[in-house]
């Protein structure tokens, strides 16, 4: 993949992430909790996807991409010890909604939910983009 390709993909990953955050207010807002935690995982997934295409791993594995960010981000001290915790969460959240029965979350978690997928984003977003930055021959 070209550079100018592989910087439009990381682009069009976070425009997926930061998508997400809207998608996630209108689910709440109408009772769709279940739902708004599914995107909340995959707010941060796609933003994840945007780290990983930055420091060229490729996974198609969610399992696999999440240890790959705990090992070279959490455990390195690159990124803070939340964010692994957020992403975990978020990762197990999504999981039990989707295939636990009778899984329902209250509003005010998934709110909190929301809140750290917010920063979430907004943490691995200004990271990318100092490492973009930092490699002006990216």
């Amino acid at each position: 993949m070209e550079e100018k390709e592989k910087l439009a993909l990381i682009k069009y990953r976070l425009d997926q992430a930061s998508g997400t955050i809207a998608e996630v207010d209108q689910l709440i807002g109408t009772d769709l909790l279940n739902i708004a935690v599914n995107r909340i995982y995959y707010g941060m997934f796609y933003c994840l996807n945007a780290l990983a295409l930055t420091y060229g791993f490729k996974s198609s594995k969610h399992l696999q991409l999440l240890g790959w960010f705990n090992q070279n981000f959490i455990k390195t001290g690159l990124l803070e010890i939340k964010y692994g915790k957020i992403l975990r969460d978020a990762f197990k959240n999504r999981s039990d909604s989707d295939y636990v029965p009778f899984t329902h979350f209250c509003r005010d978690d998934v709110i909190k939910m929301k809140e750290e997928m917010t920063d979430f984003i907004g943490r691995l977003t200004l990271f990318i983009n100092s490492y973009i930055a930092q490699n002006q021959d990216f």
